[in-house]
């Protein structure tokens, strides 16, 4: 079980890192780098969100994946002011008002939590694929409990993305995570899972635009098991489902992507790279379900060397045991 907990925060800080300089657009990115990204770059000084950011460095993906984890830690559980002291814990700490990545809806959020208004409302308007990005440690602790990576998903999500659209994201990738940690579960039976953790969580949360993530999921699959080349597929992907900001998009891309790559970490991150847009939040939530699937034996020791060399703050054995002693619990 430590292993797959380990693998799965190993994949969440693959994915964010790996995909995080791709360009806005798959033919951008492709001509950019002179055909797929097949190593840790560092953002290119033109992108308008990860300029100067490190080879193998982490974005907001995995640093509020990490703040949400410690807090539950050291909480025993899940609640919405937990996950609002560590989003809090997080912005401080990247002197977020000066930060080109924080998210809208994290940033409205949070200027309206440091406000003293109530976490209520405070999440209302969060449409965006900020909660899902992060939810990766809530899967962890829940294997093979769907209903209880659900239930905690949502309470995550309330301070910051508290819509019907957004909590049904962040759900169906805890509950692909949650089933994809119990050994011997098939690709299917995590994608099912997902499409029935989102459908799940939209019954949460104030009714907002969006499209339903849970057929986003079923149309990614259908797009990236289609008889066409790599970048076809992806390119297909990117016109039809979309690697934007939206939450059905990003999350349907990132279900499409770990089929695409039969649930492979690293192939994942490739992928997802290479399908541009929101590419890292895609490739964190992507490779985080490979990585609690397949363990952290999948992993390349290099990539992990890079990670934790490059993110030197972040713990991973720690919070792996963290996590380990919340799932036992």
């Amino acid at each position: 079980m430590l292993l797959k907990i380990l693998g799965g925060l190993y994949g969440q800080a693959l994915g964010d890192a790996w995909a995080m300089p791709a360009l806005l657009k798959p033919q951008d990115t492709w001509e950019r780098y002179g055909g797929w990204i097949t190593e840790f770059l560092p953002g290119p000084a033109d992108h308008p969100v990860h300029y100067g950011l490190a080879a193998g460095q982490i974005t907001d993906d995995t640093e509020q994946a990490f703040s949400l984890a410690k807090v539950f830690i050291e909480e025993g559980k899940v609640t919405p002011e937990g996950a609002a002291r560590a989003v809090i814990n997080w912005y401080d700490m990247i002197d977020g008002d000066n930060t080109p990545y924080v998210g809208p809806s994290t940033r409205r959020a949070v200027a309206a939590i440091k406000a003293g208004q109530s976490l209520d409302v405070t999440g209302r308007m969060g449409d965006t694929n900020g909660a899902a990005m992060r939810v990766s440690p809530i899967g962890l602790i829940h294997p093979g409990d769907l209903e209880g990576a659900v239930r905690d998903a949502h309470l995550s999500c309330i301070p910051t993305h508290n819509t019907d659209v957004a909590i049904s994201g962040a759900c169906a990738v805890a509950g692909a995570i949650a089933v994809a940690m119990v050994d011997g579960t098939t690709i299917d039976e995590i994608i099912a899972a997902g499409m029935k953790a989102a459908d799940m969580g939209r019954k949460f949360g104030y009714t907002w635009i969006g499209a339903s993530v849970s057929r986003r999921i079923e149309m990614a699959v259908e797009i990236t098991r289609r008889d066409m080349g790599d970048r076809e597929r992806l390119q297909e992907l990117y016109d039809v489902i979309g690697t934007t900001l939206a939450i059905p998009d990003s999350v349907g891309s990132a279900f499409g992507i770990f089929v695409m790559a039969e649930g492979d970490p690293k192939q994942c991150a490739i992928y997802a790279a290479q399908a541009s847009g929101d590419a890292d939040t895609v490739a964190a939530m992507a490779c985080a379900i490979a990585g609690a699937w397949k363990g952290a034996g999948a992993f390349e020791q290099e990539i992990i060397d890079t990670l934790r060399k490059v993110n030197s703050d972040y713990d991973f054995d720690q919070v792996a045991q963290g996590l380990l002693t919340l799932a036992q619990a």
